[in-house]
């Protein structure tokens, strides 16, 4: 009489989930940096990713007849995204352009946000109710909730919105150094003069 085939029915499986979860959020944040334009990891993190990929499916394909292997390899793949999208909120990597538009007095606001070192832009427009103020700063993802708190605290009916930003050339940017930079220096962003 044969015993439980462990290996085969549990380790295998979950060796399956753990490499698809590795390779499914490299596979993620190699995606989030090719849109923010971080042309210098991501053919790294493509190399790395299939070769994951290449060994995990020789395993399932070396064991067709084991279903546990397809749950492993499913289960890896949701948490892997899962486990991606977390690690890049966490990272806030990239730069977003802010825009508050209120029809209340945003010296304050402004001044903070002069005080904080971020590069300020002010319209005066025409709105639904009247005229506003379209207040316009360029921030790192990091930075978003402070500027939040200046916005709650100085103008809280302020209507607001954030648009991520691929590419900057020359402004006013926060950090006090004359570069914003990214993981290890893959990309850099020079302060205007």
């Amino acid at each position: 009489m044969n015993g439980f085939d462990y290996y085969s029915w549990i380790i295998l499986p979950l060796l399956i989930c753990l490499s698809r979860i590795c390779d499914v959020t490299i596979g993620t944040l190699r995606h989030i940096f090719m849109h923010k334009g971080m042309k210098r990891v991501v053919p790294l993190l493509g190399f790395v990713e299939v070769l994951i990929w290449l060994i995990v499916i020789r395993q399932v394909m070396k064991n067709l007849d084991n279903w546990m292997c397809y749950i492993g390899w499913a289960g890896g793949f949701s948490c892997g995204t899962m486990l991606g999208m977390y690690l890049e909120e966490k990272m806030a990597l990239g730069l977003q352009v802010i825009r508050i538009i209120t029809n209340q007095d945003c010296h304050k606001l402004i001044h903070a946000l002069k005080e904080s070192h971020h590069g300020v832009t002010i319209v005066d427009a025409q709105g639904a109710m009247g005229p506003v103020k379209m207040v316009f700063t360029v921030v790192q993802r990091k930075q978003v909730k402070e500027i939040e708190s200046l916005i709650g605290a100085y103008t809280p009916a302020a209507f607001y919105s954030l648009e991520e930003i691929k590419h900057v050339k020359q402004g006013v940017f926060s950090g006090g150094g004359t570069k914003f930079q990214g993981i290890g220096g893959l990309f850099s962003l020079r302060k205007g003069k």
